[in-house]
């Protein structure tokens, strides 16, 4: 299998110190370990990447494309209105690899503008709500298929 790309949004390398009553304690690094623990145990290699650039997260999803490599993403704020975001995440799954949207929280018991997804309509699948394990279940539903 290739390289699964693990893709996060604005604000997220704030995680453990923004709002942790929504977020939750870990920080990035501490997702990206559990990720990486994930990855050796699977025998797969992924790349975990964060930016607070809509131009670098696109440019990601275009290497991906690139090296036919699927994508688990949380486009963070960029979900509910980066129309750029999610023609390059449409160019990913329209050449045939997937995409899953994750989030840590669940966007629907939280504010309204945060109920709909841009991103959603391209993706191959969603998750969220379950903070890490959201990456967690994502990464597993990739290594079936």
């Amino acid at each position: 299998m290739s390289v699964i790309y693990v893709l996060n949004g604005p604000n997220l390398n704030l995680l453990g110190s923004r709002e942790p009553e929504v977020y939750g304690t870990f920080s990035l690094g501490d997702l990206e370990a559990s990720l990486q623990s994930w990855a050796l145990s699977k025998d797969q290699t992924i790349k975990v990447l964060q930016t607070n650039s809509e131009d670098e997260l696109i440019g990601w999803i275009h290497a991906a494309i690139k090296e036919k490599s699927s994508v688990v993403i949380n486009p963070a704020a960029f979900t509910h209105y980066s129309y750029a975001l999610r023609d390059a995440c449409a160019a990913l799954t329209g050449s045939g690899l997937s995409l899953i949207e994750v989030h840590i929280s669940n966007p629907h018991s939280r504010e309204t503008f945060r109920h709909n997804s841009v991103v959603s309509g391209v993706a191959t699948g969603v998750i969220a709500g379950f903070g890490i394990d959201s990456y967690l279940l994502a990464l597993e539903q990739l290594s079936r298929r």
